[in-house]
């Protein structure tokens, strides 16, 4: 009994020393760990441990076990079912399902789409006329993308699609012309396609532009979390450490983009909340100024 006592005694010391000197919490994002060697989570994953790290807070992050779907990911994220924070491009619906953190961690560079195509297509967007010509040929979108709306209210031809990898099977096949991605999606995804026997490339003279936010989101209800990422995202912003982040990963990707000898289609984004901070022009990349 005596050392059934002394063991209750010390667990209640323990939990009350934890909690005086803020014991350790730990949070999932939504990048698994199958994906860890993917570059495109290299960014995010980095700036969120910024972030945490400049919080002040005791919280550390740790990756997913499985890759889901961006409307599965949201869905386990507002129901709390194993999710704490996930970064994808805001629109009013999710900003309604869940809490964004309103610091566009990639400067809107979400927004800035390269055109995948067949290399063999490669004169066909060199030559063509006007971007209405570019709006004559099919693109594809995921279903659940705030991006296939975008593209569909601009007036372009988009098929919808629920699977990532079967967009790039359609381009592969003919059954679209091109797929348009991020400047920071782009390279790595068509690095991962170099085997194929149908040659995909980034097209050449185009590039669609509207504005966009990829956010961190948590759930509604976790003030800690949110206060914690904002508060760590403001210091790496007047430190300048999340400058030399984004341009430590963006910066060969800016160049080899060249958007300065670009032709740029403008579009609208009807489904970009009011909230979005876009007269904090430090915020923003600006492809006259290199950030």
């Amino acid at each position: 009994m005596k050392r059934k006592f002394k063991y209750l005694v010390t667990l209640f010391a323990c939990f009350f020393l934890g909690v005086a000197h803020g014991a350790e919490r730990v949070v999932v994002y939504s990048w698994p760990k199958t994906m860890q060697a993917d570059e495109r989570g290299s960014y995010p994953i980095e700036l969120l441990q910024l972030a945490l790290s400049k919080s002040g807070r005791a919280i550390v992050a740790r990756p997913s076990e499985f890759a889901m779907s961006q409307y599965r990911t949201l869905k386990q994220l507002e129901m709390e079912k194993g999710i704490d924070v996930v970064w994808t491009m805001t629109n009013a619906e999710r900003e309604q399902q869940v809490r964004p953190i309103r610091i566009p961690i990639d400067r809107g560079l979400i927004g800035w789409r390269l055109l995948a195509i067949q290399q063999k297509d490669f004169e066909l967007f060199q030559s063509l006329p006007d971007e209405t010509a570019l709006k004559t040929l099919l693109t594809v979108q995921g279903i659940d993308w705030p991006d296939y709306k975008i593209l569909q209210t601009n007036g372009f031809k988009v098929a919808p699609s629920n699977f990532f990898d079967g967009m790039y099977q359609m381009l592969q096949v003919g059954r679209v012309r091109f797929f348009a991605r991020s400047l920071t999606e782009i390279w790595p995804e068509l690095k991962s396609l170099r085997d194929s026997d149908r040659p995909i490339v980034v097209a050449p003279r185009w590039v669609l532009h509207y504005p966009a936010a990829l956010y961190f989101f948590v759930r509604n209800d976790d003030e800690e979390l949110a206060s914690a990422i904002e508060s760590g995202l403001e210091a790496a912003l007047k430190d300048g450490s999340m400058k030399n982040l984004f341009l430590q990963h963006f910066q060969g990707i800016l160049d080899q983009a060249d958007l300065q000898h670009r032709e740029v289609v403008e579009l609208t984004n009807k489904g970009l909340p009011p909230q979005t901070p876009i007269q904090r022009s430090e915020l923003w990349f600006n492809p006259k100024q290199g950030f």
